[in-house]
């Protein structure tokens, strides 16, 4: 009598399913603006010895982060929505009630070492509002809006009371993306941009001192051209002198005698823009388009409302930092510590975008698999 054995896979065809993950076109694009943001961390970091080393630990770092979003499955990610918006808004209030002071600002929760419970909430919240509108499907009213809000608020305010504008702007961005493709009326939307018009006295009257000062800088920078407005006269010049063509790989002026501040981090389109140019500018502006308009079709294919607003949300938080880096830097925008991204050092940062784009990748991966 004849035996049949299961046929053995080899380790190949068994890892193949893990190593497969990643969705070509966007890898193409996030590879083309890492080998950018490397070219110009190389000149912009030329005296800030093992920064240029760091940011390649970075990046496997957030390579590692990115696969492991990138396998885990859309219908895994919608049960872990709220488990880990109530772990982040914890930690949260942890920080509020023991966090480690730095600079004035109370933004760590040390646990053996210093971490900052606020970047987690990028990613829970757009999480856990997209499994919010998922679960009212075909029920959503102003009131679901409402609840939303308050979903977001919580989060939002503190954070923006530790202080950290630049972060809270982020997380509220994420939210409102959510909320807004949900189904958002454009009649709410103009009813909360009079709310906001009308609320600008209490809001500044809440700023701190350092923000109100960033505001006036914005308006006029040249009122204090040696001190509040030094970091914005001194990035549009360098911006400005980069011209058609730009100085050329590691001439930039400003940045040699370090005029620019925070170039390797939220400056460094500053020594980009002195560097290439306004062609390079167009050029990276391109690839960023590329990057939204990849995100923005794995939206629309995206097979239910989850993994829609998720993958949404996430393609308009690429927008938002890229808008308000470039914004900051030219000085059409407050400076708020937006880094610009997958071309700004930092470890947290490019993690963050890493799991962003391997969400977008498992949310096309699952889609194809559904068809087949």
């Amino acid at each position: 009598m004849a035996h049949h054995f299961p046929e053995r896979r080899s380790l190949g065809r068994r890892l193949k399913p893990y190593l497969m993950v990643f969705d070509p076109a966007l890898s193409l694009i996030l590879f083309m603006l890492l080998c950018v943001g490397t070219i110009t961390l190389s000149s912009a970091g030329h005296d800030f010895p093992g920064r240029l080393e760091g940011q390649m630990r970075n990046f496997m770092a957030a390579f590692v982060f990115m696969w492991m979003a990138a396998v885990i499955p859309p219908q895994t990610l919608l049960r872990m929505a709220v488990p880990i918006y109530t772990f982040g808004v914890a930690l949260l209030l942890a920080v509020a009630a023991v966090g480690t002071v730095k600079k004035g600002a109370r933004r760590w929760l040390h646990v053996g070492t210093d971490i900052q419970p606020s970047e987690i909430m990028k990613i829970a919240m757009p999480l856990m509002l997209a499994w919010y509108f998922q679960t009212r499907a075909g029920m959503v009213k102003w009131k679901s809006f409402l609840i939303a809000a308050v979903l977001l608020l919580i989060p939002f305010g503190l954070i923006a009371k530790q202080p950290d504008l630049g972060t809270a702007l982020l997380v509220g961005a994420s939210g409102f993306w959510v909320i807004f493709l949900a189904g958002l009326s454009w009649k709410a939307l103009a009813a909360m941009a009079v709310a906001g018009g009308a609320s600008l006295p209490v809001a500044w009257s809440m700023m701190h001192d350092y923000q109100r000062e960033r505001v006036m800088t914005l308006i006029d920078p040249t009122s204090d051209p040696l001190g509040k407005g030094f970091h914005i006269i001194q990035s549009t010049i360098a911006i400005g002198s980069g011209g058609m063509a730009g100085k050329g790989y590691m001439k930039g002026t400003q940045a040699y005698l370090e005029f620019i501040p925070e170039r390797t981090t939220d400056f460094i389109f500053s020594v980009f823009s002195e560097e290439f140019g306004l062609i390079g500018n167009l050029v990276l502006l391109f690839l960023y388009l590329l990057l939204i308009g990849r995100s923005m079709m794995i939206a629309a294919n995206a097979p239910n409302l989850f993994t829609r607003l998720l993958a949404g949300a996430i393609t308009m938080m690429f927008f938002t930092y890229a808008f308000v880096n470039m914004g900051m830097v030219s000085g059409i925008l407050p400076v708020v510590g937006v880094p610009l991204p997958f071309m700004s050092y930092g470890g947290t940062a490019l993690i963050t975008l890493g799991l962003c784009s391997g969400i977008l990748m498992s949310i096309q991966r699952h889609r194809k698999l559904v068809q087949t």
